[in-house]
């Protein structure tokens, strides 16, 4: 848990802190789009490596491994202040970032009891949300036109590595690794596949390029960063009440209901300009409440209709969906917010929200609603872009012999070789 807070707290800190210096730089929107483009590039790639890398080499070697490239990004990103050098950079943090958050979710599973999971998987998202705020609102204690940030978030990617390096345990079982059957995704549930790619592009667009908007509508760094803060945070409480209603009538009409109310904040972001900042920090905890509460009711309508011991497959594939979507969304908004300002940020958000509304209404229309006997448990998760199939592990609805067969063990050397 330590360990993650510090990873997490660097994550915050490094977020939002380019995305901000970037502006005061004068980087473009779609430069600092690419950022986003980047990262999730780089996240993916981590959580689709990292499980044979681990079987190799082992949990702490490789968490060190994870730890100092996350170092070398953040302090480079610092030296060479130029959009070219930002964007890989920045996905080789996505790719470290990822890796050293499986290993720790690893540990974490190791350690929890099929019947205390529950509790542990609450506690970590809670802990994950807590550490990543105070990691973006710790940008409002000093300059971000200097190299304070910079040097912060590479000093609490490194002291991740302590809690690990110097745990005196055997080490805990080999990763899950991801894997993505579409087919079977698809024909369980149409409708998780749509949705889950389109708000990866509108969250991942937002989460990139939310600071840029708030930068450009003129808030100072305070605002900024409890911008993007409140947002996160409002989209972690309101899981409970959607997680009850969408326990009790059809996934998808909840799915549509929170799209709406989402696509009404969009429309309210474009047309009214400029915003003082009671009202942008109040629209900003009203958006972040829905996109953020979306994937739990996906994740959960996509196991309704899954075979019985598939839950961790089907989280995986829906995470990696979700990556596809958070690459492209930073991209595609970054393009619109460079020709029509601000405000093309939520026009990319609003479209993707009209879209999934009128593909979840067509689907209601195709197939019945499970009843509630074949429904699995909503259960409140973290937001996606901060996810792995590690994460699906520490989920009770998870079973022990699933995630014991999905378990990437280490390779073995041919004879002779």
């Amino acid at each position: 848990m330590i360990g993650s807070a510090l990873l997490m707290f660097a994550g915050g800190v490094n977020g939002l802190i380019l995305p901000v210096r970037g502006s005061q730089e004068g980087f473009s929107s779609f430069s600092l789009g690419l950022l986003g483009t980047g990262w999730a590039a780089g996240y993916i790639l981590g959580c689709l490596v990292m499980p044979r890398t681990v079987a190799r080499v082992g949990h702490i070697r490789a968490f060190g491994a994870m730890t100092a490239l996350a170092v070398v990004s953040v302090l480079a990103t610092l030296l060479i202040v130029q959009p070219w050098a930002w964007i890989p950079l920045r996905g080789l943090t996505g790719f470290a970032f990822a890796g050293a958050a499986m290993i720790v979710e690893s540990w974490l599973n190791e350690r929890a009891e099929a019947a205390s999971r529950g509790r542990v998987f609450g506690l970590y998202t809670m802990v994950n949300l807590a550490a990543t705020t105070l990691g973006q609102m710790s940008l409002t204690l000093g300059d971000t036109a200097t190299h304070l940030f910079f040097v912060l978030a590479a000093i609490f990617y490194a002291l991740a590595l302590l809690p690990s390096g110097l745990y005196a345990s055997h080490q805990p079982n080999p990763l899950v690794g991801a894997s993505l059957d579409l087919k079977t995704l698809w024909r369980n549930s149409p409708v998780a596949v749509v949705s889950v790619i389109l708000i990866g592009i509108s969250n991942s667009a937002f989460g990139t390029l939310g600071a840029v908007y708030a930068d450009q509508i003129d808030l100072n760094v305070a605002a900024i960063a409890l911008f993007m803060s409140i947002a996160i945070l409002a989209g972690a409480g309101a899981q409970v009440p959607i997680g009850y209603f969408s326990d009790r009538m059809d996934r998808r009409l909840v799915l549509v209901g929170i799209a709406g109310m989402a696509f009404l904040v969009d429309l309210f972001l474009i047309l009214v300009q400029p915003l003082p900042v009671p009202v942008a920090l109040f629209a900003s905890a009203l958006f972040g409440a829905c996109i953020f509460s979306m994937y739990p009711v996906i994740v959960a309508h996509a196991n309704d209709h899954a075979p019985e011991n598939y839950f961790l497959r089907t989280s995986g594939g829906l995470l990696l969906l979700f990556g596809v979507g958070s690459i492209a969304g930073p991209l595609i908004a970054g393009v619109i917010m460079s020709a029509s300002g601000p405000s093309g940020l939520f026009m990319t958000t609003a479209l993707t929200h009209l879209s999934l509304i009128g593909y979840a209404l067509w689907r209601i229309r195709q197939r019945a609603a499970p009843t509630q006997a074949e429904k699995t448990d909503f259960v409140p998760v973290s937001p996606a872009r901060f996810s792995t199939i590690e994460t699906a592990t520490l989920d009770p609805r998870a079973e022990e012999e699933e995630i014991e067969q999905e378990r990437v063990e280490e390779p073995q050397e041919e004879p002779g070789g």
